[in-house]
């Protein structure tokens, strides 16, 4: 009988993965931090779950497996945010469904968007939304790309003065929209703003977000991937061994952390339906944030890879 000898490389990425398993688990032990909405004071958690692309799974078998399968690590982990919109395909109406027939539609605080142009087609939509999501009273709704804006806005004021949803917002995703974007945030009557915001992608820490905080408006973040570019950029690239002094035991966990670092930023919306990435990204909720000095230093690794 013949043994083989592993290499130095092997035992290291073998002790690697053990060691960033252990901490996955300890992770999962802590409490997910929350953060609150400043014009209300209401805590949620500072991951949630988007549904771009991963939920517009209707009529796919293993997709809709798949779904469930993240929803339900999701909220049993302590997710609560979930964000969609119409321009997602099926994705609101698997969410509603897949969260009725989990039983957790009370543990969720969710969100989706108006995406099209006019009073009355936006009324139509938004109702629909809520149909598909299988909600009565929304928690936040959003202008998707300031499609219609301020006719969607004045509508958005009535409905939350009658009760129909709790928070109003608006969104984007492309920092050519930034100056429009700043109008709206300036007036200071938004509940919420999602833009993008990751180490790919830091235009918004220029001027979007220090508004925010000055407006007192939410920040919910997309994007936080840079839609999959950062993984491309550190594909075959070990994590920091530095990366451990802020409890991250993967490059998702560093990329979330990073985010969440800024204070600015209530909740990062990271896509998945694989259940396995929902306890990763979900890992970045938990434990020590980098502080100033560690968030340049990831950057500059970041930027150096």
């Amino acid at each position: 009988m013949t043994s083989r000898r592993i290499s130095r490389r092997e035992w290291l990425k073998t002790a690697a993965l053990a060691a960033a398993t252990l901490m996955t688990k300890a992770h999962a032990a802590q409490p997910l931090e929350t953060r609150r909405i400043p014009k209300s004071g209401e805590a949620i958690p500072v991951v949630g779950l988007g549904t771009w692309q991963v939920f517009d799974v209707a009529g796919n078998a293993s997709g809709l497996d798949e779904a469930r399968d993240a929803l339900e690590r999701f909220v049993t982990l302590g997710g609560r945010v979930v964000d969609s919109s119409p321009m997602y395909g099926s994705s609101e109406a698997v969410l509603g469904d897949l969260a009725a027939s989990l039983g957790v539609q009370d543990r969720l605080w969710v969100a989706t968007k108006v995406w099209t142009s006019g009073r009355e087609a936006g009324i139509r939509q938004m109702e629909d939304s809520m149909a598909k999501l299988r909600v009565a009273r929304l928690d936040l709704m959003q202008v998707h790309n300031l499609v219609d804006a301020d006719r969607h806005l004045a509508t958005l004021a009535e409905w939350k003065k009658a009760g129909r949803i709790r928070y109003v917002g608006i969104t984007h995703y492309h920092a050519g929209a930034y100056a429009e974007v700043e109008r709206y945030v300036a007036k200071g009557n938004l509940d919420f703003l999602q833009i993008n915001y990751s180490l790919a992608e830091r235009e918004a820490a220029k001027r979007l977000l220090p508004l925010a905080a000055e407006t007192r408006t939410a920040v919910i973040v997309n994007r936080p991937f840079a839609e999959g570019a950062l993984f491309s950029r550190v594909r075959g690239k070990p994590l920091p061994p530095w990366a451990g002094e802020v409890g991250c035991a993967s490059w998702a966990q560093l990329f979330l952390k990073w985010i969440l670092a800024n204070p600015a930023v209530t909740c990062a919306i990271p896509g998945t339906r694989n259940a396995r990435h929902v306890e990763d990204n979900l890992a970045a909720g938990r434990g020590a944030l980098p502080d100033a000095a560690m968030r340049r230093r990831i950057e500059a690794h970041v930027d150096g890879l």
